[in-house]
This record gives structure tokens, C-alpha cells and sequence, in this order.
């Protein structure tokens, strides 16, 4: 008797390797799965560019990774003493304007230079609405409280989803390495805010926007993370306090899937005897001179020493 419809994830027929490169970008979501690979200890780097949720405003994020293309002093404005920029998460605000194009500028080198060498990409869209900043006529990926009165929201219409989702596929395809395996997924945290028609109107726009574009190319594909956390994990103890946010567990069961779907068999057991060290590494004692405690550090190195000779990356750093 079946109690629940649960949902796969294909396998697929190339599978990350433990030196593969993974470039993540999108929502809060892809921010989520960054951490876990990083906790596995696989080569990750995750949203040069702060959470950003819709298409539009990820593609003109990776067009400018590609180009390697600085922000400039007249790119950036200023509100409430701080120095921004509405293409970039509230991460990178300072009061200082050299401040703010250095971590801004920082990031672009970074991730250019890592997409030249990446094995994988993976991209989580958040929403089809985006605000436009009306002063300079201008779609932004954040409003950074800046009050709504100067900004105008709007649903992305089908063509520029599909033109955004495009364009990103043929950047990355022409830094990233030939064979780069390029993975769309939809994030399942639900915009309440947008309203609940509003949300479901959203995110099928994605879903049908991506499953568009990708037709007319190699080595892309859809990941069914949005309809596992709906169809399968249909329940609230898989949430957040917020109901809207899935919680470690839902994240955690993603993870195992995406796991099973992509990881080659010596992945899976690298990043699983990862998990347990981490675990061990939190491990505390009131008495740091206890043998017993000595012994175990000892046998922890010991087993860190053992994953640090199967790669060349350097991982378990500080």
C-alpha cells in the first residue's frame, strides 16, 4: 500500500567525479545544495553574485562572468549612506564605493576563472517577477529596500524566459569546459508574498520556459527538485517554522537523490565519509588532555590524511 507519490530523479548517464569543478547560481536553494558539496568536500562556488532568483537577472549575471566585465563607479547608486548595486544581493552594500566594487569586482574574477575549469553547473530559478528600477528604467535582481514607490513589478513575459534561459546556455557553453553538464532546477521555496495564484503562475512559467530551451541543445537538463518538495515531501514537518522554506531534512533527502542520480559510486562514498568526519570534527571536550580524547583526534587525522591522498584539491581547510 502506497502512502505517498515519490519522485525521481533519473539517473544520469555521466556522473560528477571527486575532482569534478561545480558551479552553482540562482536562489537560496542553490545556496543550500553549494553548502552540502562543500561539506562533502567537492570543488564548489556558488553565486558570485548573491542570491538572485529570476532568469533575466541570472542571465545578465553570467554574461558578465563570461566577459569578464567589471562594475563601474556610475553602475552603482546610493541609498541610506550605502553604495549598491541593484544587480547584486544586499551582501556586497558597504559605505564605501571602492569598498563595494571590490567584493563586487572580487567575485567576477573568481567566478570567470572558475567557469573556465567547471565540470558542472547547476542554476535554480526562483521566480518569473522582477521590479524595475524606474529612475533608470532599469530590471534589477534586488530591490534592497529601497522603497516600492520606485520601483514597478511585472511577470517576465514567455519570451524573455526563454530568450534569458537561452542566452545563459550558449555563455556558459562557451566558457565552461566542452563537455559541461549544464542542470536547470526550480527552487521549491514558494514566494508567498507574490500570492499563492501568483506563486503557482510563477514557477510554471519557469518550468515551461526551461524545458523550451533546452531542447535545442547537448548536455542540459531539468531536475525535478520543485515537484519532489510538492508531490513528494508533501507535508508540513518537511518546512521550515516559515511554511515556506523546506528544512534540513527535505534538503538532506534532495541531496541523497541528486546523490544517487549523479554521483559516481566512489563520489558517494568520498562525500559520505566527508559527512562523518565533519560530524566527528564537532565533536568537544571539557578535558582536551584526556587520552581518550587524544586518541580519537589521532584517529580522525588519521582518517582525514586518508581523503586528502584520493584528490589533488586541498580540502578540510580551515
Amino acid at each position: 500500500m502506497k502512502f505517498r507519490t515519490e519522485v525521481d530523479i533519473q539517473p544520469f548517464p555521466k556522473k560528477i567525479l571527486v575532482e569534478d569543478k561545480i558551479f552553482s547560481i540562482g536562489s537560496c536553494f542553490a545556496s543550500e545544495m553549494h553548502e552540502l558539496f562543500q561539506n562533502g568536500q567537492l570543488q564548489s562556488f556558488n553565486n558570485p553574485f548573491g542570491t538572485v532568483f529570476n532568469p533575466f537577472s541570472i542571465n545578465n549575471s553570467v554574461k558578465r562572468l563570461h566577459d569578464a566585465q567589471f562594475y563601474l563607479e556610475d553602475e552603482l547608486i546610493v541609498y541610506d549612506e550605502t553604495y549598491l548595486s541593484l544587480d547584486h544581493h544586499t551582501s556586497f552594500d558597504t559605505r564605501y564605493i571602492h569598498q563595494t566594487l571590490d567584493k563586487i569586482n572580487t567575485k567576477i574574477e573568481e567566478g570567470n576563472r572558475f567557469l573556465q575549469d567547471t565540470n558542472w553547473v547547476i542554476i535554480t530559478y526562483g521566480t518569473s517577477f522582477i521590479y524595475e528600477f524606474l529612475p533608470k528604467k532599469k530590471l534589477v535582481a534586488n530591490c534592497h529596500k529601497i522603497p516600492q514607490k520606485f520601483f514597478e513589478k511585472r511577470l517576465l513575459t514567455h519570451q524573455e524566459l526563454t530568450d534569458s534561459v537561452y542566452d545563459t546556455i550558449v555563455n556558459l557553453k562557451d566558457i565552461c569546459k566542452d563537455d559541461v553538464q549544464i542542470l536547470f532546477t526550480v527552487s521549491p521555496v514558494r514566494h508567498t508574498k507574490d500570492g499563492m495564484i501568483e506563486n503557482q503562475l510563477s514557477k510554471s512559467k519557469l518550468i515551461t520556459a526551461i524545458h523550451e530551451a533546452i531542447t535545442q541543445f547537448e548536455n542540459c537538463c531539468y531536475i525535478p527538485i520543485y515537484e519532489i518538495v510538492m508531490d513528494d515531501l508533501r507535508d508540513y514537518r518537511f518546512y521550515r517554522e516559515d511554511l515556506i522554506h523546506p528544512n534540513s531534512q527535505a534538503v538532506n533527502y534532495i541531496f541523497e537523490k541528486f546523490g544517487e542520480a549523479f554521483f559516481s559510486d566512489e563520489t558517494k562514498d568520498f562525500i559520505k565519509e566527508n559527512f562523518k568526519i565533519i560530524q566527528a570534527l564537532e565533536h568537544r571536550t571539557e578535558d582536551e588532555k584526556d587520552p581518550k580524547f587524544l586518541k580519537f583526534k589521532e584517529k580522525l587525522n588519521e582518517r582525514i590524511e586518508v581523503q586528502r591522498l584520493k584528490v589533488k584539491h586541498k580540502i578540510f581547510t580551515k
